[in-house]
């Protein structure tokens, strides 16, 4: 696990926007401050203002009394954590587990949590990739330290208070965590204040003195919290983080020597990361439902690109087309040095036969089958999630219920029911119109609709529809009968009108 260390993230945040938010260039005191009136303390510091002698908590005027020259300018916590938010999911190109890690940190100071098991070879050794993390950290202008260690706990602990500006990367080897925390003060567990307190006061000065008590001595006298931290540091239990996303099933990944920007390059990249993963799918007998193709910038930010397919797919041609609906929408920045592509949603797949003559009456061989799915596909991906469906029965002789909208794709026993001709087009909720009848039970003769007069020439009726009172969920707001007349105007237009109690509605146009 790597712990990435941003001791001075939220000033170096506001200096790196330049947008005239108050952050000077560098050479005067700087800080954040919070609160409200006369009560605003500095919530964090640059390094100038820290040699200068200022501290987070300290109140405002006293620190301008001590810096005269010190630049302040009002603190903004949701704007850090969806920064470091950014940072991590660019961390990324490291590993595909990152997480923010600021839940403990103060004064302006967060972190990212890396997991980079499987990974350190791909930048030439762990020692290797924690001088380019901390390389391009200084790049984006940000103060950085990082450890590499067996634990979570161990690495936020030695970032934190074994580091040094001389020394800001230290990896810690296998089975030498215990050693490496024991000179460190117990504030390094990740603890309250007042456990640090009575750590104190009880001569406990470094985590090293802790070994010396026995679990079940340890507890009564310190508390749960020290006891599951000193035990998740050494690795004798469990601490789950989340990741920022999801642990994709598989993953590619394809660096280059130098940032690539054209749209060919980006096509060429793309089209390599697909013939790796589907190499892996093709291994595993899987086919991919999901993906992302992530571009990491040399700018710090990232750009993502999710697909679908309706079908479980390792076809390369059929996923290089679903990329190339957006590779005009890919913005490569200043330059995309990392890409990958990650199968979010897998599913087993097996060989399947082509058809060996033509295609059977009401079914599509394997050809055709195929074709449909890649046109299901790239309307999916073209026109969003969701909006490619297919009508199916819903097992209800109410119209209002009648039909519900599946995966273009998905399989069903569900059958049509015989019913009389119903409209292409529903009302929902239908339109009350006025209506002249000879008789009250039969057809109208007229109807007004929309400020027209529709006369009736023809009609069909009426069709009772009686409640479903066996649905205990039902959805049919009167519980009245419903009488349907199909009815036709001296134009040809052909209307569903429908009367409820007496009153009329329409309901459905036939074309």
């Amino acid at each position: 696990m790597v712990s990435l260390w941003l001791p001075r993230f939220a000033t170096a945040r506001l200096r790196r926007r330049n947008d005239g938010g108050g952050a000077p260039d560098g050479r005067r005191p700087f800080a954040l401050v919070h609160g409200e009136g006369g009560a605003q303390r500095l919530y964090a510091v640059d390094a100038v203002a820290e040699g200068a002698g200022l501290r987070p908590g300290l109140p405002l005027a006293e620190a301008r009394a001590l810096a005269p020259g010190l630049a302040s300018a009002p603190a903004d916590p949701d704007a850090d954590r969806h920064a470091l938010g950014r940072l991590a999911a660019w961390c990324g190109r490291y590993s595909p587990w990152t997480a923010p890690d600021g839940g403990h940190d103060a004064g302006g100071a967060a972190g990212v949590l890396i997991d980079a098991t499987g990974c350190a070879h791909l930048f030439g050794g762990e020692a290797a990739l924690l001088e380019d993390l901390l390389a391009r950290m200084r790049g984006f202008g940000l103060d950085a330290r990082a450890v590499m260690a067996e634990t979570p706990g161990a690495a936020w602990a030695l970032a934190r208070f074994a580091t040094t500006p001389d020394a800001p990367a230290t990896v810690v080897p296998a089975g030498q965590a215990r050693a490496a925390l024991s000179r460190l003060p117990p504030a390094a567990l990740r603890i309250g204040g007042r456990a640090v307190d009575l750590l104190h006061r009880l001569g406990l000065r470094s985590i090293g003195d802790l070994y010396s008590l026995p679990p079940a001595a340890l507890v009564p006298r310190v508390g749960q919290e020290v006891a599951r931290r000193l035990e998740q540091a050494l690795g004798r239990a469990a601490e789950p983080v989340d990741p920022l996303v999801p642990q994709p099933a598989l993953c590619a990944r394809r660096a280059f020597a130098e940032p690539i920007g054209y749209r060919d390059d980006l096509a060429a990249g793309i089209e390599a990361l697909i013939a790796d993963l589907c190499a892996r799918l093709h291994d595993a007998g899987q086919g991919v439902r999901r993906l992302r193709l992530t571009l990491y910038r040399v700018d710090g930010s990232t750009q993502s690109v999710t697909v679908g397919t309706s079908r479980a797919s390792r076809e390369r041609d059929h996923l290089k087309r679903l990329f190339a609906e957006h590779l005009d929408t890919l913005d490569a920045g200043f330059g995309v040095e990392v890409m990958t592509l990650a199968a979010l949603a897998v599913e087993p797949l097996h060989a399947g036969q082509m058809a060996l003559g033509e295609a059977t009456a009401g079914r599509l061989d394997a050809r055709a089958a195929g074709d449909l799915t890649a046109l299901i596909d790239r309307l999916g991906n073209r026109l969003g999630p969701g909006a490619v469906t297919r009508p199916r029965p819903a097992g209800s002789h109410w119209p209002e219920r009648a039909v519900v909208l599946r995966p273009p794709l998905a399989r069903d026993r569900a059958v049509w029911p015989a019913t009389p001709p119903r409209p292409v087009r529903l009302f929902e909720p239908p339109q009350p119109v006025a209506a002249t009848a000879l008789r009250p039970e039969h057809a109208p003769e007229q109807v007004r609709w929309r400020k027209r007069t529709l006369r009736i020439v023809r009609a069909e009726g009426p069709e009772r529809l009686t409640p479903e009172w066996w649905h205990a969920d039902s959805n049919i707001p009167d519980v009245t009968p419903r009488d349907h007349y199909r009815v036709e105007t001296g134009d040809g237009r052909r209307y569903w009108l429908a009367r409820q109690a007496g009153r009329w509605s329409l309901h459905g146009l036939f074309g």
